[in-house]
């Protein structure tokens, strides 16, 4: 398949689909600001624990203001932006090729469960808060070419990606969304407000509205993990410590480390900006999290693979519990940092 690529348009590997996507309609536009922090301007980091009927319970590490994260650090860049949800495969579709046809890139919320260029080793996988960008359209092949996290670039004919925007997968159903963007208006975020998200996500970690969020969160995963095999309904242990494998390394998108990798990098940036004296041990801890993170991310890949998975289940959520306590204390040292 031939691809065709918006003049102009230059694709990095990214991080996190959300920001990674976000950066390079940015840089399209002249815009340059990192992925880091973009996800820490939209006060995108977090943590939540959610078990949905007949499905694998879902861990993992972003948070979502209100309005969200998307919105919030447009607004701390200067930038418009309209998020738009269309109700038919047709609409959704022309718009996505006249924005195309305008030269003007595209990000998109999808199903990865149904773009072609994944591999999950012959399982069936949905994940549908997957975000790409689309940036350009052969007439002739009937594709689209995508950016998404990895190095190249991906043609998808339109009958996948049409599946991949409609799909109907829990827990988050793509519902077509997109994103348009103006930047006419864009600046640099300010001191005040690096400080402020450091401070929101701080808030929203050490006294979230319900227990399934924040540190509340981590411990309440850490206290369900080891009845996993009870509650199952429709899902099997493998399965759950499969997915936590996934949205905690950076297999998920996340960075690595449940995002705090990319949370400690937006903290050195905040720190460099003058945004907090004590900012710089506060990076640091949150480094040494997002390591531990990972380690019980592959050790949950290990157990999914053992002969019995049940018997890990108690000491990765004593590891688990332990990093709670970590996360609470570095959360306050963080609020601390930027309040004085």
């Amino acid at each position: 398949m031939r691809m065709r690529v918006i003049e102009g348009f230059e694709h990095r590997p990214t991080h996190h689909c959300v920001t990674g996507s976000m950066r390079d309609v940015y840089a399209f536009h002249g815009c340059v600001v990192s992925e880091d922090m973009l996800l820490g301007l939209g006060e995108g980091v977090g943590a939540g624990y959610f078990r949905f009927k007949g499905t694998a319970p879902f861990f993992g590490g972003r948070g979502e203001p209100e309005g969200g994260s998307v919105a919030l650090a447009c607004a701390r860049t200067g930038v418009g932006v309209r998020a738009r949800k269309s109700g038919s495969d047709a609409a959704a579709e022309k718009a996505l090729l006249a924005s195309l046809a305008a030269g003007e890139p595209m990000m998109l919320q999808v199903d990865m469960g149904f773009l072609p260029y994944f591999d999950f080793g012959g399982e069936e996988y949905h994940f549908g808060g997957h975000a790409v960008v689309a940036v350009g359209f052969d007439a002739a092949d009937g594709t689209v070419t995508i950016a998404d996290r990895d190095e190249e670039l991906h043609a998808v004919p339109l009958a996948a990606l049409r599946q991949a925007r409609a799909s109907k997968f829990r827990p988050f159903p793509p519902g077509r969304a997109y994103w348009q963007f103006d930047f006419d208006g864009f600046r640099s975020p300010t001191r005040d407000e690096v400080r402020a998200a450091i401070a929101n996500q701080a808030r929203a970690m050490l006294s979230p509205p319900i227990k399934n969020l924040g540190v509340a969160g981590i411990r309440k995963a850490a206290s369900e993990i080891p009845r996993w095999p009870a509650l199952a309904d429709g899902w099997g242990v493998p399965e759950a410590l499969f997915n936590l494998y996934v949205f905690l390394t950076e297999v998920g998108g996340s960075g690595g480390g449940c995002f705090r990798f990319m949370l400690a990098r937006f903290l050195r940036e905040a720190h460099a900006m003058g945004c907090g004296d004590d900012l710089g041990e506060v990076t640091e801890a949150f480094h040494t999290i997002a390591e531990a993170w990972d380690r019980i991310g592959l050790a949950c890949l290990a157990a999914s693979e053992s002969d019995v998975p049940a018997d890990a289940l108690a000491p990765l959520a004593a590891a688990i519990a332990q990093v709670a306590d970590r996360e609470e204390e570095a959360w306050r040292a963080a609020r601390a940092a930027v309040a004085a």
